[in-house]
């Protein structure tokens, strides 16, 4: 097997480890306070991943970890409005396909936060995805419930956290207040998540200890909650970060792109597989111009894989 083949293969591995990690997620914050959680499970997972980063971390320089913690506090702060769309949310499906969302802002953000130039694919996917958006609240009459503000929230604040992301882990020339030329050194991508992945979990701790009662959780500790929090952070947090790590280092980020658009299919099959969740054709509907709009807006990547495929296959 080719590495392009084995990269795509684990990718749809990590979708599913994500979307597993939506079942683990729901189950612990039926028995504990979601912050709680949060803080938990990002900083078992974080934990994890940073000893496998242990020397590289030693490494980093004062600017490269201010970096990554400013990109983990973006990060807590969706990981914040995303576990609290989950508390409310009456369908699982329906709030994997608002928060993919964040897909289609990226650009968005891109372009009006730091003037990258986008296709007109991207433009073409907007209002796309806002009758999507609009089909899932008709439910109410256009008055949306608290998890889908909580879902949109988030799908917003990841698209930023995914720009922040991206010029972390990459080297670039900035130009910084006193008009002086700046060379922005790379943070390696296992550093950098673990980083991020502890900086989550110390803001959503801070955050539980404030707001939410800790004695009750405490008292009543058992065996199953502590392994929805432990499957939670090792299986759909710290492992699904490592592999896909691996799987892009072995072939183009082009086709991480497109699998990894098929998260939000796979929580709505196992969230009426495992909570017996139903939708309404308007929700379906909803749901499917959402998605529509995911591949409108990665159209270009999605054409040029399709091509090298049928490209290897004529030539093999």
């Amino acid at each position: 097997m080719s590495d392009t083949h084995k990269s795509d293969l684990l990718l749809v591995v990590v979708t599913l480890f994500a979307a597993i990690s939506w079942m683990f997620s729901k189950e612990a914050v039926l028995l504990m306070p979601p912050l709680m959680f949060m803080a938990a499970r990002f900083l078992i997972a974080g934990t994890v991943l940073a000893f496998f980063a242990r020397r590289s971390l030693m490494k980093l320089s004062v600017d490269q970890l201010r970096r990554s913690v400013g990109v983990g506090l973006v990060f807590g702060t969706a990981m914040t409005c995303w576990v609290m769309g989950l508390v409310h949310i009456t369908s699982l499906g329906e709030g994997a396909f608002l928060t993919s969302l964040g897909v289609v802002i990226v650009p968005i953000i891109a372009r009006l936060v730091f003037k990258e130039a986008q296709p007109a694919s991207t433009w073409l996917a907007i209002p796309i995805a806002v009758a999507g958006l609009a089909l899932l609240s008709l439910e109410n009459g256009f008055r949306p419930e608290a998890g889908q503000i909580f879902f949109v929230m988030a799908a917003t604040i990841f698209a930023l956290y995914f720009n922040l992301n991206t010029r972390a882990a990459n080297q670039r020339t900035v130009i910084n207040r006193l008009g002086k030329t700046v060379e922005k050194h790379r943070v390696p991508a296992l550093p950098l998540t673990a980083i991020a992945l502890l900086t989550v979990g110390m803001l959503t701790l801070i955050e539980s200890m404030i707001m939410e009662p800790w004695l009750p959780t405490l008292n009543n500790l058992s065996p199953i909650l502590v392994w929805w929090v432990v499957a939670s952070a090792v299986i759909g947090t710290a492992g699904r970060f490592l592999l896909q790590t691996f799987a892009q280092s072995l072939s183009a980020n082009s086709h991480g792109v497109v699998i990894l658009v098929l998260e939000p299919v796979w929580v709505a099959l196992f969230a009426a597989g495992w909570f017996g969740e139903t939708m309404t054709s308007i929700q379906l509907a909803g749901c499917g111009l959402i998605f529509a709009a995911l591949i409108v807006n990665r159209w270009a990547v999605l054409s040029k894989v399709i091509k090298e495929k049928l490209r290897s296959r004529k030539t093999a």
